[in-house]
Parts: structure tokens; C-alpha cells; sequence
């Protein structure tokens, strides 16, 4: 099984969340880093998709209705992880997708969207 990896889409991508996430031994890239900034949403899915990374975001209105397309239409995306802007603090964020990376792998990441309020540390 593989280590479930993250991409920070354009609406979370601050440095100070990526270089939290390494620090704590988690695999991440960022949306500039992958010089993709400006491209729709769904052209980063598919992009993630490739790079069988999971989308972390703060834009809920479009990930969710892009899942259910994508879903519908038979495509698979490694993954969305979706949590309100301005919800958590770095260290929380870093908590609850640590949680998730050790709960879950790439494998059984493939196709879910997940809700960073339901991986609170345990």
C-alpha cells in the first residue's frame, strides 16, 4: 500500500501549512510549486489525479459538485480532503491530516472527499 500524499490547491496553499505538514514527515506539494497556478479546478484534479496526490482545499462549493461529476461520469481522483477556511489553526490542520495519512492509504484514498472535521486526533 502507498503513503497517502497531499496537494494544497490555491485556497490553502500557504507556505507556512507546507512547511508544517514536511516537518511532520507528510509528502506535500503546493499548487505554485507545481506550476499550476491559474488552471480551473478541474484541470487540478485531474492534474492530483496524475500525480496521485489528494487535494487539500477550502473552495467546498466547487470540489463537491467536481467529486459528484467525476463520480457520475466513471473518473477516479486520488482523493479530497475539504475544511472550511479559516476553521482550524496550522497545527490543527497538521493534526487531523497527520491522523488521516495514518488511518488511510493512497489506495483507499482513491475516489473518497473527506471532511477535515472528521479526523480530529484520537
Amino acid at each position: 500500500m502507498s503513503l497517502l500524499r497531499y496537494h494544497l490547491d490555491e485556497d490553502c496553499q500557504s507556505a507556512a501549512l507546507a512547511a508544517a505538514l514536511r516537518q511532520h514527515g507528510l509528502e506535500v506539494v503546493t499548487t505554485n510549486e507545481a506550476n499550476i497556478a491559474g488552471i480551473d479546478d478541474d484541470a487540478q484534479l485531474e492534474h492530483a489525479a496524475r500525480q496521485r496526490t489528494a487535494i487539500v482545499t477550502n473552495n467546498i462549493c466547487d470540489y463537491t459538485v467536481l467529486h459528484t461529476r467525476w463520480l457520475a461520469q466513471g473518473r477516479s481522483h486520488a482523493g479530497i480532503v475539504l475544511f472550511p477556511q479559516q476553521e482550524y489553526s496550522i497545527g490543527e490542520v497538521v493534526r487531523r491530516l497527520s491522523h488521516l495519512h495514518r488511518t488511510l492509504s493512497a489506495e483507499e484514498m482513491q475516489g473518497r472527499l473527506e471532511w477535515l472535521s472528521s479526523w480530529g486526533a484520537r
